[in-house]
């Protein structure tokens, strides 16, 4: 075992820990990344080339948390020389009466965020091929658009290990010993911290289990889905066609949401935002594709441009709160192991805003953003001791 001792380590090198780890050492923070598996890599969450970045949300706090993470990515855009953000406009869709539909209307509107209502009668005029089922509205968010993810999580793992960071990939934690100074072992080292970050994605609550708490959290697999548009170009962002979310669409429980075709010339994602319950080290053995038959029957009904059978079938993981909502904060007995989590499937664009309060939870400091929606204690109903 090495006498060194990290201000902090990290575990997770996806977009969370990545942004967590670039933030401390901007602080000065002798600061380690640990990854398991051989960076680049596809069996987390935040690979894959595009995300959604956008500001039309039903609650308050992630609007106020997006309004920073805006700013971030521009920083962090600036600070790495590459185009990671491009801006496309975000088409949502839902039932009219519905309570979430209008309750997003509402915090939009009261946060002034740049919006535009479309009409029913005007809708096909600003939106050709696709359908908007009876009773359903439809806005524009118009500063959203696609983050290239892939792209996004090199050059914040570049710009943190230019200024001094460490990144030790390939190295599996095996166990965490809590204490005044962290003890984490690796099937390659032992190394020691001040402070510790826990960021790992569906492997949280094995990695959890060493410091005798469990956490509600579903980790599932979602099919990632690619259909081919019928003339190519119909729903592409070279022809300003808008990423969407459909909320409550009828052939299923969950949103559907979409980007342009960009990636795969040709194809566009959509896909649904919920998945089969897996175990993360066997997730491929999860075969189950219930989200594609209800994704055909919506392409079928409101996309009429694609072919409706996906061309592509690529897989991600989400790790799932019983809410939906995030887990922020420090461990409940041990006040220097900092825990982020339960991103739900839709943290990605979060990154930086993540980053910056786990850091400042792990430097003591008072996070800049009021972090109770994402508190442990929430959930308490929901946990289980490992002990």
């Amino acid at each position: 075992m090495s006498s060194e001792v990290y201000d902090c380590i990290v575990i997770g090198a996806g977009i969370q820990g990545s942004c967590t780890a670039y933030q401390l050492a901007k602080k000065q923070q002798k600061t380690l990344l640990l990854e398991q598996f051989v960076l680049p890599h596809s069996r987390g969450s935040s690979h894959g080339q595009t995300r959604i970045i956008r500001k039309a949300y039903e609650e308050y706090f992630y609007i106020q948390m997006m309004q920073e993470s805006y700013e971030l990515w521009a920083q962090l855009e600036e600070e790495a020389g590459v185009e990671l953000y491009r801006r496309t406009g975000l088409l949502v869709m839902g039932p009219e009466n519905s309570e979430g539909f209008s309750r997003l209307q509402a915090t939009m509107q009261s946060h002034k965020i740049p919006r535009v209502v479309l009409e029913k009668q005007e809708f096909s005029q600003h939106i050709p091929n696709v359908n908007l089922p009876e009773g359903n509205g439809a806005l524009i968010d118009t500063l959203a658009g696609v983050l290239y993810a892939d792209r996004a999580l090199r050059a914040v793992q570049r710009i943190f290990q230019s200024g001094g960071g460490v990144i030790k990939d390939g190295e599996k934690v095996i166990d965490i010993t809590p204490g005044a100074v962290v003890t984490v072992t690796t099937g390659s080292g032992v190394y020691r911290g001040r402070n510790l970050v826990i960021t790992a994605g569906p492997w949280a609550n094995t990695l959890l289990t060493h410091t005798g708490l469990q956490l509600p959290l579903k980790v599932v697999k979602i099919n990632v889905c690619y259909w081919k548009e019928k003339i190519p170009g119909t729903y592409s962002v070279s022809q300003r066609f808008p990423c969407f979310i459909h909320m409550e669409p009828k052939e299923g429980e969950y949103d559907i949401y979409g980007l342009p075709s960009n990636e795969y010339p040709g194809l566009m994602k959509v896909c649904y935002h919920m998945g089969s319950e897996t175990e993360p080290d066997e997730r491929d053995k999860q075969t189950d594709r219930g989200d594609i038959d209800i994704l055909m029957r919506y392409v079928t009904r409101c996309l009429p441009g694609l072919v409706p059978v996906p061309a592509v079938v690529e897989s991600c993981m989400y790790t799932v709160t019983p809410d939906h909502h995030f887990v922020l904060d420090s461990h409940p007995t041990y006040g220097n192991i900092i825990i982020g989590a339960g991103f739900s499937g839709h943290g990605f664009k979060f990154g930086p805003i993540i980053g910056k309060v786990l850091s400042q939870l792990a430097m003591g400091q008072v996070p800049s953003h009021d972090l109770s929606p994402f508190g442990i204690k929430r959930l308490q109903s929901h946990a289980r001791s490992s002990l």
